[in-house]
């Protein structure tokens, strides 16, 4: 990163001109990402085995709609999204592979928790521990990547990142569902687990820390230290919440995740129960939607944002923009759909469209902060998007349904997910608010 001038407030907004970078990323940084990639896929597998398990979870303990909602989305999430930022702290302080390494470890032992819970409080508990691991997961990769690829392949990069959560989906599906099917939800959850503490130990000895805002700085010098020396954590919060930039990017990627985590984490109960889907057949046919629809709407947001971001910053705003509002009449048709195999035709559009906000929104919070604010800015977007999404999401959606019973007992998830709509049409008027404000830092830049 070049030096900043004295009167610029290096808080206040983004580092400056682009500097001079590297074409391409070297093969270890592909590498890195590769592991990286794997640590989300499981983050993200740990994170939806409740919702993929939830019709035999219910069938044995007995809970309702409402219970499932709260401990896949506002007792997860309070531990997930608050963890975070002293994680995040941390993090940009100290060896950001260690500090992702060791979540890693411990959301994985927690999943074996969950297999091992015979009531509910104790599932709650061991839920809540598998927030607290995964809430240092994402943050550090997102800064480690950023220090493997030069500007001009971020957006490639994160998006290739982001096929964490559909491949977590997708093997979730297919070999939660299967285990389950084959022998019990609980060796399911113990199995999965299991995998991710060698996961653990194998980024601690295989991936290296890179150096923080080397891919910035054109050469050693004082503007490199500047970049290395730690961000003032009350000064970074108070820069991402005053940037109209940054706050609008986290609103709008909340309202669209408070859609996506709703319907995720309610899905397959939705197909199983109202639309009769077995196991076995949601291992098969869901677990194949969800993976390819998912990686494509992640990877082409990704390829376009890098295709169109030299034009204009705006399309980071206009990218899931569109995406959402093309997503709004197949989604209904998807709830609509009398069988279960029509409804997955309708799904499988918009379930990649919903996904357009994650790697662009990524990209812009990675490129506005210094190198060194990278690891806690990424912490506040996931703070506030899925305490927004994750927290009040599946919480809703569960309430909603056990609500609408009384009137509807036959299809009560239908009704709750009829009003999902509304909350598209708030995401996409807040992606355009961030466009405007993206015009303006652009008109004031020039």
């Amino acid at each position: 990163m070049t030096a900043i001038p004295a009167s610029v407030d290096p808080l206040s907004g983004p580092p400056g001109p682009p500097p001079m970078a590297p074409a391409r990323p070297d093969r270890y940084a592909w590498v890195v990402l590769a592991f990286l990639c794997f640590v989300y896929v499981l983050n993200f597998l740990d994170r939806q085995l409740l919702s993929i398990l939830a019709k035999p979870i219910q069938d044995e303990m007995g809970i309702t709609d409402g219970q499932i909602g709260l401990i896949s989305g506002l007792y997860f999430a309070i531990f997930y999204c608050l963890v975070s930022i002293p994680v995040a702290w941390l993090a940009d302080r100290t060896n950001r592979v260690r500090v992702l390494s060791l979540a890693c470890a411990l959301w994985s032992a927690a999943t074996i928790a969950c297999g091992l819970a015979r009531t509910y409080p104790q599932l709650a508990v061991a839920r809540m521990t598998v927030g607290l691991g995964e809430a240092g997961g994402v943050p550090p990769s997102y800064a480690i990547i950023s220090d493997y690829f030069p500007r001009g392949t971020r957006g490639t990069a994160l998006g290739l990142f982001n096929l964490g959560p559909p491949i977590g989906q997708a093997l979730g599906v297919a070999f939660g569902a299967s285990i389950a099917a084959a022998y019990s939800w609980r060796d399911a959850f113990i199995a999965i687990g299991g995998v991710g503490v060698v996961t653990a130990l194998m980024v601690w000895i295989f991936v290296k820390e890179p150096k923080r805002g080397g891919l910035d700085a054109p050469s050693p010098g004082a503007a490199t230290v500047a970049v290395e020396a730690p961000a003032p954590f009350l000064a970074t919060c108070r820069m991402f919440f005053t940037r109209r930039v940054l706050l609008l990017v986290a609103l709008a990627c909340g309202a669209t995740q408070f859609v996506t985590y709703a319907s995720l984490n309610f899905t397959i109960l939705f197909l199983m129960r109202e639309k009769g889907m077995t196991l076995n057949e949601v291992a098969l046919y869901y677990a194949l939607l969800i993976g390819i629809a998912t990686s494509v709407g992640m990877y082409v947001s990704g390829r376009l944002i890098d295709r169109f971001v030299t034009r204009t910053k705006k399309v980071y705003a206009w990218v899931p923009a569109i995406g959402l509002l093309c997503a709004v009449p197949l989604f209904v048709g998807f709830v609509r759909a009398p069988t279960w195999q029509m409804a997955l035709l309708f799904l499988a559009l918009p379930m990649g469209l919903n996904y357009f906000y994650l790697s662009p929104a990524v990209a812009l919070v990675q490129e506005e902060v210094r190198p060194n604010q990278r690891v806690l800015a990424g912490a506040l977007l996931l703070l506030v998007m899925n305490m927004i999404g994750l927290g009040l999401g599946p919480t809703y959606l569960g309430a909603a349904s056990d609500w609408f019973r009384a009137s509807f007992p036959d299809n009560s998830l239908q009704m709750a997910f009829y009003t999902l709509v509304p909350f598209y049409f708030l995401a996409v008027l807040l992606f355009i608010a961030l466009s405007r404000a993206i015009a303006r830092e652009e008109q004031a830049a020039a």
